[in-house]
């Protein structure tokens, strides 16, 4: 059996769990989207009073809520393992049944509780990318959607990469930090809103320190065709949500070290 095989297996088995409690899985994806629901609500409040954000239409601040919301929330839904791996796996020694199967550690834990209620969080991400649509006027041309996606999927493996080195941390502290909380939804918080209103120095750590401005900000301006207040070339969108991929490597570096590390509980 191939890994990716073994993986829709392992995700099929948790969502079928959920699914055994259909209410339960409803009301969870329902509360994840009013959640959310309640952050649009106050932003449209800011434009409805204020009109601009120093230049940004609402139109335009809606494409980035609705790419990094898109992008946590299927990282989220991947990554649950890696959140509760000190709590759940290593402080009750389970985790030592995951080293004996013959399959990568890794790719368990990312199929060990893949959450249907993250869908809600999605499904409320793609209205305000269509209302982004229709406000802003975007042009959805091949080119821009492939962009899109690209960005997508650089954002999930950044927010993934986050997690894992949440997990990583686990094998010196047992614990989930709640610091990776500060990077994780703190992130969602702060990509939502253009980097360019932001102070120099927490825009560098934006770009350099966790590269979410390479994986939202700069392809959303090469999305909407709008020149960088900040003077970056355009072509940077187009290469940029490479960087969420590279965290993640460097996240599995940072999980290959953990994992060596650790001691079985003797269970």
């Amino acid at each position: 059996m191939d890994f990716l095989t073994l993986f829709f297996r392992l995700a099929g088995a948790s969502l079928a769990g959920q699914a055994r409690y259909p209410a339960s899985a409803l009301l969870q994806t329902a509360g994840q989207f009013l959640a959310t629901a309640i952050e649009v609500v106050a932003i449209w409040a800011l434009f409805d009073r204020f009109g601009a954000l120093q230049g940004w239409g609402i139109g335009e601040v809606a494409l980035f809520y609705g790419l990094v919301h898109a992008m946590f929330a299927m990282a989220d839904a991947l990554g649950r393992g890696f959140d509760v791996l000190g709590t759940e796996l290593l402080r009750t020694g389970a985790f030592d049944r995951l080293l004996l199967r013959p399959r990568p550690v890794a790719l368990q834990l990312m199929g060990h509780d893949v959450r249907l209620s993250r869908a809600g969080r999605l499904l409320q991400a793609a209205a305000v990318l269509a209302f982004a649509t229709a406000q802003a006027g975007i042009a959805w041309t091949p080119a821009a959607v492939a962009l899109a996606l690209f960005a997508l999927a650089g954002g999930v493996a950044l927010f993934l990469g986050i997690l894992v080195l949440q997990g990583a941390l686990a094998f010196w502290t047992i614990e989930s930090l709640e610091i990776a909380n500060v990077f994780t939804y703190g992130g969602v918080e702060a990509g939502q809103f253009p980097l360019a209103i932001y102070a120099r120095w927490f825009r560098r750590l934006l770009t350099f320190a966790v590269p979410l401005a390479a994986v939202a900000y700069y392809p959303a301006l090469a999305i909407l065709g709008r020149a960088d207040p900040l003077g970056a070339p355009g072509w940077v969108g187009w290469v940029s949500p490479l960087a969420g991929f590279a965290f993640l490597a460097l996240a599995f570096a940072a999980w290959g070290a953990g994992l060596r590390r650790h001691a079985s509980t003797g269970s």
